[in-house]
């Protein structure tokens, strides 16, 4: 019996080890966007070399991801008014980061179409250069 409530006192004290603080979680989610933003820029930055002979494509990107990050913004500030940060409490920031790692995963994936090209036969490809 003994064992028993030692095991059950020991499993209880590591669920404890693992709990966060919120200032501890909202790190965790800046840092998350940090590395998504990063891969954003890796990525952009590929897209930008291997069609850097497409002076109108280049163009054309560049003005969507210009107008992209504007979008995102403007979403970020319709989930997440600024009138009144204290009304989100102390989550906001990392309810902010979280969503703002969203929306830069969701480009990323859309950017990796450039990236990876397209398969050779699709009629619809574009600007994707073909693999």
């Amino acid at each position: 019996m003994k064992k028993f409530f030692f095991t059950i006192s020991f499993i209880l004290s590591c669920l404890f080890c693992f709990a966060q603080t919120q200032s501890e979680m909202n790190r965790d989610a800046d840092l998350a966007f940090n590395k998504a933003d990063k891969e954003l820029n890796l990525v952009y930055k590929k897209i930008l070399k291997d069609y850097s002979q497409d002076k109108l494509f280049i163009k054309n990107f560049k003005n969507a991801q210009r107008i992209w990050i504007q979008f995102r913004d403007a979403e970020m500030l319709a989930k997440y008014p600024l009138t009144n940060t204290n009304e989100y409490g102390s989550a906001h920031p990392m309810c902010w980061a979280m969503y703002l790692t969203e929306l830069t995963n969701e480009r990323i994936t859309k950017l990796k179409v450039w990236a990876n090209g397209n398969e050779e036969g699709d009629i619809c490809n574009g600007s994707l250069n073909v693999k």
